[in-house]
């Protein structure tokens, strides 16, 4: 029983050290499209999803790229990736998709990148409780 209260404090405070939101963008035929996130600290894990949603085949072609410009990971016509990845530099990483290999098709992409320093941002409504009349 220690272990699992052990375990779920870890993981709550993990997610109150992890934060991100879900993207959607259109990419047009032969479009680079980059999007940036600041790592502050050597050692701090990335997250990065995408799905293509709509166009083409289905495919994109995507890079990462570190401060130092050096690749960390990339692909070609992939449908969609799931990667976890620990930054080993200070700075700004580059996620870049490329619909180059369509002459006349744009697509619909969803992606998701998370930094574990970035804090957490407020919930935009709150939930309120409205007292119930018993009968």
């Amino acid at each position: 029983m220690m272990r699992l209260a052990t375990g779920c404090l870890f993981l709550s405070t993990l997610l109150s050290l992890v934060s991100g939101s879900a993207l959607t963008t259109p990419i047009a035929a032969n479009e680079r499209l980059c999007f940036y996130a600041d790592v502050d600290k050597a050692g701090e894990k990335i997250g990065f999803y995408f799905a293509v949603q709509s166009g083409g085949s289905f495919d994109i072609d995507y890079t990462v790229t570190a401060p130092s410009s050096k690749v960390l990971l990339d692909g070609t016509r992939e449908r969609q990736g799931d990667y976890v990845l620990t930054a080993n530099e200070v700075g700004e990483y580059a996620f870049c998709f490329e619909n180059d290999m369509s002459t006349i098709s744009g697509k619909l992409i969803d992606f998701d990148i998370m930094v574990e320093s970035e804090p957490r941002r407020e919930a935009l409504a709150t939930r309120s409780v409205l007292p119930i009349a018993l009968q």
